[in-house]
């Protein structure tokens, strides 16, 4: 285990402590008990001024940090999620918010809390972790994405780069009382969304309801917009220009429950149905998870109106 890991580790101790009192605990008390985990664990001396920082963060930033929870996963009253995993949230919202980002890169935050959710959490403990973190990385608007080589001058991505328009969504439809998604799968073991490039003077609406269409043979209503990401990609078509931006825009759209088209070709290879109960289960790429989990939360409020 990593110094930092570690280091974490005895703070998720600590919050998991308090958060059993209420919140009652003095911070004073809080920081005590702090040293008495790290000797317990075998933390290192010269990790206590991180691990007192990260404390008092995220006791400091506790309220605000529970707002983000609570708009991040909505079906989820924030006393009725497992302690372990609301804390590994606390923590590492406290590092993904409030964090020196040079010392504490946003992927590293997340991708430390998951590790902890891995290790203290039940079985499906990272998976929520993940979406959770994940949704809140996109609201965010994924900072630094394109940061390092990309803003280098002279670098690898320097200059315009041609950008790419796609277009995609979550498909959803009612049967019998329960929501389903409509999911493609890939040659590469993913689940993944219906998505492809918006064609000129095409309308982000006209571009959905033509790939799901075209993919999974499904007439949409196209509702609301779920986010968007940006990526580099290779242009490997004849004479293609090298690399590229692609800038996805994904919406959720309401679909009749009726059968799939299983288109195999495009670098697909199935599309089912999935009960919304068990999407949290697929394999899904780390950029795709966070629209699918915003798309979730949408349909979990809708559910209870």
């Amino acid at each position: 285990m990593s110094n930092r890991h570690l280091a974490r580790s005895v703070v998720l101790q600590v919050l998991f402590e308090r958060d059993a009192t209420s919140g009652a605990m003095e911070k004073s008390d809080a920081l005590a008990r702090l040293s008495d985990y790290a000797k317990e664990f075998g933390a290192r001396e010269s990790d206590m001024p991180f691990m007192k920082n990260l404390l008092e963060t995220a006791i400091a930033k506790q309220k605000e940090i529970d707002g983000v929870i609570v708009g991040a996963a909505p079906e989820w009253p924030i006393e009725k999620i497992a302690a372990v995993d609301r804390n590994v949230l606390r923590l590492g919202l406290a590092e993904l918010l409030y964090a020196d980002k040079t010392q504490v890169p946003e992927k590293v935050a997340i991708n430390e809390a998951i590790e902890l959710a891995k290790t203290f959490g039940s079985a499906s403990s990272s998976r929520f972790v993940n979406g959770v973190l994940g949704a809140v990385y996109v609201e965010l608007g994924e900072p630094g994405k394109l940061e390092g080589k990309a803003r280098k001058k002279g670098g690898q991505f320097s200059g315009k780069m041609p950008v790419e328009e796609l277009v995609g969504a979550v498909v959803y439809a009612h049967d019998k009382g329960n929501i389903f998604l409509a999911l493609v799968h890939d040659i590469f073991g993913h689940w993944t969304l219906s998505k492809g490039k918006l064609q000129p003077d095409e309308s982000h609406e006209d571009g959905v309801r033509r790939k799901v269409k075209e993919e999974i043979g499904l007439e949409v209503t196209v509702e609301e917009q779920l986010g968007e990401n940006e990526y580099i990609a290779n242009d490997s078509t004849s004479g293609g220009s090298g690399k590229k931006k692609r800038h996805a825009t994904y919406f959720l759209a309401r679909a009749p429950f009726s059968e799939l088209l299983k288109k195999k070709e495009g670098g697909l290879d199935d599309a089912q149905w999935f009960p919304l109960a068990n999407v949290g289960d697929l394999n899904f790429y780390d950029d795709i998870l966070p629209v699918v989990t915003r798309a979730i939360n949408i349909l979990a409020q809708k559910g209870r109106k």
